[in-house]
C-alpha cells in the first residue's frame, strides 16, 4: 500500500474500501471487517449510506490499532448549514463510535455548504476532524469555494475512471492541492469495464485483470482509489495493483476511452439537484 500526504500534513492511503450501497448491516460488518483483514486502512461511509454504526461496529471489532486506520464519512445535503452540520458532524462521531475522523467531507454542493463547511473549520482547529474536503466539486465550484474558505479541502472526491477522465479537473486539484479520490472507479459497472478489450489487452501483459488495470491507472494519475466489494477474493484482487506500473504506451491507450461525460450522474441536472434535497435522513 502506497500513502500520499494531504495539504495539512496528514498521510491518506492511495486505496480504501467504499460501503456504498451496503445498507445490510451483517454483511456491511462482514465486509469491513474483510477488508481490513486483507490490508485496506482506509474506510470510506456516509451519513446518507445509513450504515456508520456498522462500519463503527466492524472498526471495534476488527483488532487493528484506531490509529492505523483512517476513517473517512460525509456530511448529507439536508444538514448543510452551519448548526446543522455541528449537530451532524456530532451525531456521525457517535454512530461510529469514535472520538475523531480522520477525514469528513460534504457530500454535495448543495445548501448552504459554506455555513457547513464553517462547522467543520471548527471541528477541524478542535482535533474532531483531521481533514477535510467536498465530492461532487466540479472545477468552477472548486475554485470558487477554495477561493472563499479559510482552511483549503485536503480532498475532493468525484467520479474518476477510464471513462470519464476529468484531466481539467485534476489540474485543477494540483493547483489548490486538493487530492483527488475516485468514487465509482469501476464506472459502477458500466462500459463493460470488467471485460473491456483495451484493458484486458493491457492486462495480459502483467497477468492482471482489466478491473486492476483501472485501478492502477488511476493511482498512477495521483488518484486514491475506493473500490467496493463484498466478496473477499475481489477486494484481495483490488488490492494487488502495487507490484506493478503501467507504461506511458498504456496510459495513453487508456486515455483515448474517455467519453468526456458521465453516463452515471449528471450533477447540473435541476431534477437530480431536487431530488438529493428530498433525500430525508432523519426528521
Amino acid at each position: 500500500m502506497e500513502y500520499v500526504s494531504l495539504n495539512n500534513g496528514i498521510k491518506m492511503p492511495m486505496e480504501g474500501f467504499g460501503v456504498y450501497q451496503v445498507p445490510d448491516a451483517s454483511q456491511c460488518e462482514q465486509a469491513v471487517l474483510d477488508a481490513i483483514a486483507c490490508g485496506y486502512r482506509l474506510i470510506d461511509t456516509a451519513a446518507a449510506y445509513m450504515n456508520e454504526k456498522v462500519v463503527g461496529e466492524a472498526v471495534k471489532k476488527c483488532g487493528v490499532p484506531r490509529e492505523e486506520l483512517f476513517i473517512t464519512t460525509k456530511l448529507w445535503v439536508q444538514d448543510a448549514s452551519y448548526e446543522g452540520a455541528k449537530k451532524a458532524i456530532h451525531a456521525s462521531l457517535d454512530n461510529l463510535g469514535l472520538d475523531y475522523l480522520d477525514l469528513y467531507l460534504l457530500h454535495q454542493p448543495m445548501g448552504d455548504y459554506i455555513g457547513a463547511y464553517r462547522a467543520m473549520e471548527e471541528a477541524y482547529k478542535e482535533g474532531k476532524l483531521r481533514a477535510i474536503g467536498a465530492c461532487n466539486f466540479y472545477p468552477a465550484r472548486l475554485a470558487d469555494f477554495c477561493e472563499t474558505v479559510e482552511v483549503k479541502p485536503a480532498v475532493n472526491q468525484v467520479e474518476l475512471h477510464p471513462f470519464f477522465q476529468q484531466e481539467d479537473a485534476l489540474a485543477l486539484m494540483k493547483e489548490y492541492k486538493v487530492r483527488p479520490e475516485a468514487w465509482g472507479p469501476f464506472a459502477e459497472g458500466n462500459h463493460g469495464i470488467f471485460t473491456h478489450p483495451v484493458l484486458t489487452k493491457i492486462g495480459e501483459k502483467y497477468q492482471k485483470s482489466a478491473a486492476q488495470v483501472a485501478l492502477r491507472w488511476n493511482v498512477q494519475r495521483g488518484v486514491t482509489v475506493i473500490p467496493k466489494s463484498v466478496h473477499k477474493d475481489r477486494m484481495e484482487q483490488n488490492m494487488d495493483i502495487w507490484d506493478f506500473k503501467l507504461s506511458e504506451d498504456d496510459m495513453a491507450e487508456i486515455a483515448k476511452l474517455d467519453i468526456g461525460h458521465s453516463e452515471i450522474v449528471n450533477h447540473d441536472d435541476p431534477a437530480f439537484v431536487k431530488m438529493l434535497h428530498g433525500m430525508k435522513l432523519h426528521g
